[in-house]
């Protein structure tokens, strides 16, 4: 094993906690004055919002290329380890479906990332109920569906290392100026060593609505609960609804629910976002309803993986899929959450610690 993949894995130890150097993984170290330099001392009219783990900054460097400065909140979900974490594994990651990272600084409490910029923040600004700056099409949105897949297949099975994401969701899926996908915000995320797939966790972190039932109810996750969040994800894409909130749908449902009750009552366009009418191309919106029904089935067994997630997005013959099962979590939940509409802003996260056996 390479010392800096050993190291990586290292880092992902719970039990260690103090502060080292990340000297060594390939990613430049900024200076604390030149980043607030970039970012006009973190000033307000910079601001581009505020992510789960702190408020984000655009920020020029001297050539003038413009930057995103992610800084890391001292009271966030996101200490020390996960600011590691993500520092080490993004270092690691070159994918065009995958943000890039430019470089790190660490002074004192401060925990700073600095991000390649995209002009068009987040997917969620685009897709969800309300007035867009731009409407995305059918034609771009399954072309977003399915750069998202191929970058996920690639964090599960063609890097060096082999990472759960645990938080996909379309708050943490950028957009570049054309609109292509970029896989976001790596803080959670898990290496899992050699051809293991699964692991689990006494402490669950993740964003409601995303979460797969395995992992928010026993702290079991394996790529599978990223296949679900994907399937959350292609779902929300189609429909231009939230999982999470108040979705005005029929019978107290969720998202989930909802879409399986128009797949079981044979009108599944009835599940696709209206505005799409005149560009959709039917097999393509049926083909992912059926997908994205497959990645939310409630046993991780069977929800299909990624590699075969890309294979049926890339084919033509819909006959062929599988039928899909009852999704998890078809009743909606009688708790207040909203998500946010850009990934920018503070999403719902929730943190929770199972009890160990005795």
């Amino acid at each position: 094993m390479y010392n800096s993949e050993r190291w990586a894995i290292e880092l992902l130890d719970p039990d260690q906690s103090r502060e080292e150097d990340t000297e060594g993984i390939g990613v430049p170290f900024f200076q604390l004055e030149s980043i607030l330099a970039a970012t006009n001392n973190f000033s307000e009219a910079n601001k581009l919002g505020r992510g789960g783990f702190g408020p984000v900054y655009k920020g020029k460097l001297p050539g003038g290329q413009e930057v995103a400065v992610k800084r890391l909140s001292s009271v966030s979900v996101q200490g020390l380890e996960e600011f590691r974490n993500e520092v080490m594994l993004i270092a690691k990651l070159q994918h065009r479906n995958l943000v890039r990272l430019l470089g790190y600084c660490m002074k004192g409490n401060e925990k700073i990332l600095v991000y390649e910029y995209m002009p068009n923040k987040s997917l969620d600004a685009f897709i969800f109920d309300g007035e867009p700056k731009i409407l995305l099409d059918w034609a771009k949105r399954f072309q977003i569906i399915i750069g998202v897949a191929r970058g996920l297949l690639y964090l599960h099975q063609d890097s060096r290392l082999r990472i759960i994401h645990r938080d996909l969701k379309t708050s943490n899926i950028l957009l570049d100026e054309e609109l292509n996908p970029k896989i976001s915000d790596f803080g959670l995320a898990k290496i899992v060593q050699g051809r293991e797939m699964e692991a689990t966790t006494n402490k669950v972190v993740g964003t409601y609505g995303y979460m797969a039932p395995e992992y928010a109810l026993e702290g079991f996750f394996s790529i599978k609960s990223d296949v679900f969040s994907f399937g959350v994800v292609v779902l929300e894409i189609i429909s231009g609804k939230k999982n999470t909130g108040a979705p005005k749908l029929r019978q107290n449902l969720s998202l989930l629910g909802y879409a399986w009750n128009l797949w079981k009552e044979d009108i599944p366009f009835e599940f696709m976002d209206q505005r799409l009418l005149e560009s959709s191309n039917s097999i393509e919106v049926l083909k992912c309803i059926i997908v994205g029904l497959l990645c939310v089935q409630e046993d991780p067994g069977d929800r299909p993986s990624m590699t075969n997630v890309v294979l049926m997005l890339a084919g033509h013959d819909i006959a062929s899929l599988p039928k899909p099962k009852q999704p998890a979590f078809v009743a909606r939940k009688t708790m207040s959450c909203s998500s946010s509409s850009s990934s920018y802003k503070q999403d719902q996260t929730i943190t929770m610690t199972l009890p160990e056996a005795r």
